[in-house]
């Protein structure tokens, strides 16, 4: 119901700021505009996103059927299970399921977003398997969903990337803010759903939280202690370099346990063309409601009235040409990246706007892409609060990125 709602609003509401700007502005261009960039929306969702996507998710579940099969998705699970049961109590002991989510969390920390989806979808179907109603989303499937849109990332690789290609003398020094925000925003969304789901808070949850945020401080205070050409090697290579070893280990581990790896690879494999054609129609409804949206200037509005509010209290404004990125993201990955790569462009990259952006763009994940995705990959229709939830997340990471940006780039 809530996807439908926002779907429509998307469209309706693009169509009155067309009908205003035609009749009010005289802009006879608008609404050839919007219809182009339907079409083109339409087919970039298939030709730039399923279609390069299927290569990723046809290797990716091979690997996962190999690991399946030599026992390592369950060894996984029964590893976090202390800790994954307290989050996921409607998912049995040890159930397949815990050692999939596992898997998309890490691939996800370390930045690996093309080995994330695949190890993702796979999770959202393991929970579908023990879903009754097969078109609502269950506790588990939201609470997956809302810390997947977190984004928590523990190596900004690609933002660092793009940095360096912008010119940046200091591409790495949004490494530690990164973290910290994404941080934010993953416990944000722990904090908000599993209140709304009414978990068992109890020194064990608690104990698995802290110990993996010392975990994650211990990390920063290695990383920080680094020179900055250091800190872009460990970015650039550590995060490769795990993902290869991961495919080795699952490759041996599958020789080990006797598996007949090619064979398990390519039943595995065959699965991925299946999940493309079930998400094309979810990614081409939702990714053009957000094109119309955005080429409406409806985002534009929306970062101009924010900007006036923010004035109105008295405080510094100085991050507010940065907030285009922030609002994007939760919409389009890509319209977010764009726009920090063009307030890169226009303040440097090494400018406050221009980290403060940077910081957004790794402080979440996006939100709409990711319901349209995962639910559309198992048919799930009924999305209850996981729309507003991740939503809340997303704002409360956003605060924070730029609390965080203050402090580190001021």
């Amino acid at each position: 119901m809530a996807l439908n709602i926002v779907w429509i609003a998307f469209f309706v509401i693009a169509f009155l700021i067309a009908l205003y700007k035609f009749i009010f502005l005289h802009d006879t261009e608008v609404f050839k505009t919007l219809v182009d960039g339907m079409f083109d929306s339409a087919k970039s969702s298939v030709v730039d996103v399923a279609f390069p996507l299927t290569g990723a998710m046809v290797f990716f579940l091979g690997l996962m059927n190999i690991a399946e099969k030599a026992g390592a998705i369950n060894w996984l699970a029964r590893l976090l299970n202390p800790f994954m049961k307290r989050l996921f109590p409607g998912v049995p002991d040890q159930h397949p399921a815990m050692g999939h989510m596992v898997m998309n969390f890490s691939a996800n920390m370390l930045g690996l977003d093309n080995a994330a989806t695949p190890f993702g979808l796979k999770a959202m179907e393991s929970l579908q398997s023990i879903n009754p109603d097969k078109e609502k989303a269950t506790n588990a499937q939201i609470m997956f969903l809302v810390l997947h849109t977190s984004g928590l990332t523990l190596i900004p690789l690609t933002i660092i990337s793009y940095r360096l290609a912008s010119g940046s003398t200091e591409a790495a020094s949004i490494f530690i803010p990164c973290v910290l925000a994404t941080i934010c925003t993953t416990l944000a969304s722990i904090f908000i759903v599993g209140f709304k789901q009414k978990l068992k808070w109890d020194m064990v949850l608690f104990g698995w939280i802290l110990a993996l945020m010392a975990m994650v401080a211990l990390m920063l205070y290695w990383v920080q202690g680094m020179g900055a050409e250091q800190k872009e090697i460990f970015s650039r290579v550590t995060g490769n370099m795990i993902l290869l070893l991961i495919v080795v280990l699952i490759i041996l581990g599958g020789v080990w346990k006797k598996v007949n790896v090619f064979d398990g690879f390519i039943e595995g494999a065959k699965n991925g063309f299946d999940v493309i054609l079930k998400i094309i129609p979810y990614l081409v409804g939702m990714l053009v409601a957000i094109r119309v949206f955005r080429d409406s200037g409806a985002l534009g509005y929306l970062v101009d009235g924010l900007a006036w509010l923010l004035m109105q209290t008295g405080i510094n404004t100085d991050f507010t040409p940065a907030l285009p990125v922030a609002i994007m993201k939760p919409f389009s990955g890509s319209g977010a990246r764009g726009l920090m790569l063009d307030v890169m462009k226009v303040n440097g990259p090494d400018s406050f706007v221009g980290k403060l952006a940077s910081t957004f763009q790794g402080s979440a994940d996006t939100t709409f892409y990711i319901i349209a995705l995962y639910f559309g990959s198992v048919g799930i229709k009924k999305v209850r609060y996981a729309i507003w939830a991740g939503i809340l997340a997303d704002l409360l990471g956003v605060v924070m990125a730029i609390i965080i940006g203050y402090i580190f780039f001021r």
